[in-house]
């Protein structure tokens, strides 16, 4: 019984790791405001950084990045060798992350998260990734367009390293990439809507 139940309570954990809300944290304590109600209301490092600041933003993103690291990794100091399993530990952590329970199922846009659970499970396709968000970013100078660029060039990126640099990446974790840049795009939604009015913030 305690085998059938330990990846559940892994998985549990996972997502509670991923749904710790760090940007809320951070507004809490650095200035006792709420993020939803300032900026662009979205609790991810981005509108930290617009709102609070790079102090803020910085160590808000490193630990976004880590906790979803932190989940792909569990289960295997747990002594759970699934790749299936990492997938969904990866998956729950982000879903957590977008939809935390402390706050109400609202949250961030995963792009964090995301980069944190892959770079346990494709560390060279996230440097590339951080390549091509780095670039949009100095050339637009908006944050939410190079994020989404970075996040569909995820699964390609993937795929490429694997045909051509003798990858050994899972399909599993392929079809994971996509899924979670779509959710990426489409947590981005009214940036995209901004981003057609020629509304959207642009930083710098």
């Amino acid at each position: 019984m305690g085998y059938i139940l330990k990846p559940f309570l892994l998985l549990a954990a996972c997502y509670l790791l991923g749904s710790i809300p760090s940007s809320y944290i951070m507004g809490r304590l650095l200035k006792g405001i709420d993020l939803r109600e300032h900026g662009s209301g979205n609790l991810g490092a981005a509108n930290t950084f617009r709102v609070l600041g790079a102090r803020a933003a910085v160590p808000v993103l490193l630990f976004d990045v880590g906790k979803g690291f932190l989940a792909v990794r569990l289960l295997s100091m747990a002594g759970i060798n699934s790749v299936e399993l990492t997938i969904v530990a990866a998956r729950v952590a982000i879903l957590g992350h977008n939809y935390s329970i402390f706050v109400g199922f609202s949250g961030g846009k995963g792009v964090g998260t995301t980069s944190g659970a892959f770079l346990a499970m494709s560390p060279l396709a996230v440097g590339i990734c951080f390549l091509v968000w780095l670039a949009m970013l100095l050339s637009f100078r908006i944050v939410s367009l190079a994020s989404m660029a970075a996040a569909a060039s995820l699964p390609l990126t993937i795929i490429i390293i694997n045909r051509y640099a003798g990858g050994d990446t899972h399909t599993y974790v392929i079809i994971l990439s996509i899924v979670v840049a779509l959710l990426v795009i489409y947590k981005h939604r009214p940036n995209i809507h901004r981003l057609l009015e020629g509304t959207e913030t642009k930083i710098f």
